[in-house]
C-alpha cells in the first residue's frame, strides 16, 4: 500500500509538473486602460487556448516597463510589444521576436501622429514651436515607439530642442489618455499614431472629427510577437503554428483581430525587425553627443565614432 501510495503522488508531482509546463502568461503593453485591452484581447486568448491547449494568462501591465520587466524576470513568457519596447525586451529581458502583425488592408506599418483639438489655434508644427512657452504638451510612454521615440527624434532631436525646456508643461500618457486629454482639451498638443486614430474613427467618428493632425512620421513596422528565448520549444512551436495561421480564412477570427487594432494576421519575423529602430535611437544619441554642454571636443569624437561604428553594423 506505502509503495502504491508513493508512485501514486509521484504521477501526480509530474501530471502537475506537466500542467505547469502548459501554461504561458501573455503580456499587453499599456497603450490604453487595462480594462479596454483585455476587452480587446481576450477574445484572441481564448481562442490560442482553445487551439493550443495551452493555459493562458493575460498580464495587463500599467506601462511598458512592467511588461519588459515581467518578461525579464519570467512573470511573463510573450508579449504585445511596440519595436522600442521589443527592443527593450531583446536586449534586457531574453527575449526574441517571431511574429509580426498585420494591418486589416495587408500593409505592415504604420505612423506616429501630433494631434490637437479642431478648435486649436496650432494647425502645424511651425506654430506649435512659435508659441511652444503656451503649450501644454501630451508624450507618450518612454517605452512607447511612436508615442515617443519617433516624434523625440524626427521632431525635437532633428531641431535640437528638448520638449521638457521649450514647452509649458509635458506630461507622459498612453494613447487612449492623451486622444482623451487632446478632446477635453487639457493637452494642446500630443503624440498618438494611425492605429488609435484609425481605430476612433472607426467606433466613435464623431470624437474623431474632433481632432486635427498635424504631423505624421515616416513608416514605423508595425508591432511584433516576442517570446522568452528559453521558452520549451514544443510551446513555441505551438504558439507559432497558432500565431502564423491565425485569421488566414476564418471571419470570426478576422473581427477579433480587427477589432483589437484594424489588424488582420501575422507574418513571421525576427529581431532585424528592430534594425531602424536601433538606427533611430542611435541616430538621437549621437545628436543628444553633439550637443552637449558637458563633453569637450575629444570625448565627443570618441563618442560619435563609436555610435558610427554601431550604425555601419546595422547597415
Amino acid at each position: 500500500m506505502k509503495i502504491r501510495h508513493l508512485i501514486a503522488s509521484a504521477c501526480l508531482a509530474i501530471s502537475s509538473t506537466i500542467v505547469l509546463a502548459q501554461e504561458i502568461s501573455f503580456g499587453i503593453i499599456a497603450t490604453d486602460s487595462a480594462s479596454a485591452q483585455r476587452e480587446k484581447w481576450e477574445p484572441f486568448f481564448k481562442d490560442m487556448e482553445k487551439k493550443t491547449g495551452l493555459k493562458v494568462k493575460s498580464f495587463y501591465a500599467t506601462d511598458y516597463a512592467g511588461v519588459i520587466e515581467a518578461m525579464r524576470f519570467n512573470k511573463v513568457q510573450v508579449a504585445w510589444y511596440g519595436n522600442k519596447a521589443a527592443m527593450e525586451a531583446v536586449d534586457r529581458a531574453n527575449g526574441e521576436i517571431f511574429a509580426q502583425l498585420m494591418y486589416a488592408d495587408g500593409s505592415y506599418g504604420y505612423e506616429a501622429l501630433l494631434i490637437t483639438h479642431k478648435d486649436s489655434p496650432y494647425k502645424t508644427l511651425d506654430d506649435v514651436f512659435k508659441n511652444s512657452k503656451n503649450v501644454n504638451f501630451g508624450i507618450g510612454d518612454p517605452n512607447s515607439t511612436s508615442g515617443f521615440l519617433v516624434p523625440t527624434y524626427y521632431v525635437f532631436s532633428e531641431r535640437k530642442v528638448d520638449p521638457r525646456a521649450i514647452f509649458k508643461s509635458v506630461r507622459n500618457g498612453s494613447h487612449g489618455a492623451n486622444i482623451q486629454a487632446v478632446l477635453a482639451k487639457q493637452l494642446d498638443v500630443a503624440t498618438n499614431n494611425t492605429e488609435d486614430m484609425g481605430r476612433l474613427k472607426a467606433t466613435k467618428p464623431e470624437l474623431f472629427e474632433q481632432l486635427r493632425v498635424i504631423w505624421t512620421s515616416p513608416l514605423i513596422p508595425s508591432d511584433p510577437f516576442v517570446w522568452r528565448k528559453d521558452l520549451d520549444p514544443a510551446i513555441k512551436e505551438k504558439l507559432r503554428t497558432f500565431v502564423l495561421g491565425y485569421a488566414q480564412s476564418d471571419a470570426q477570427e478576422k473581427e477579433i483581430l480587427k477589432n483589437i487594432y484594424n489588424y488582420g494576421g501575422f507574418r513571421a519575423s525576427n529581431n532585424d525587425q528592430l534594425k531602424p529602430i536601433r538606427q533611430l535611437e542611435l541616430f538621437k544619441d549621437r545628436q543628444k553627443v553633439l550637443s552637449s554642454a558637458g563633453m569637450n571636443q575629444a570625448e565627443k569624437d570618441a563618442k560619435v565614432k563609436e555610435i558610427d561604428q554601431a550604425l555601419a553594423k546595422l547597415q
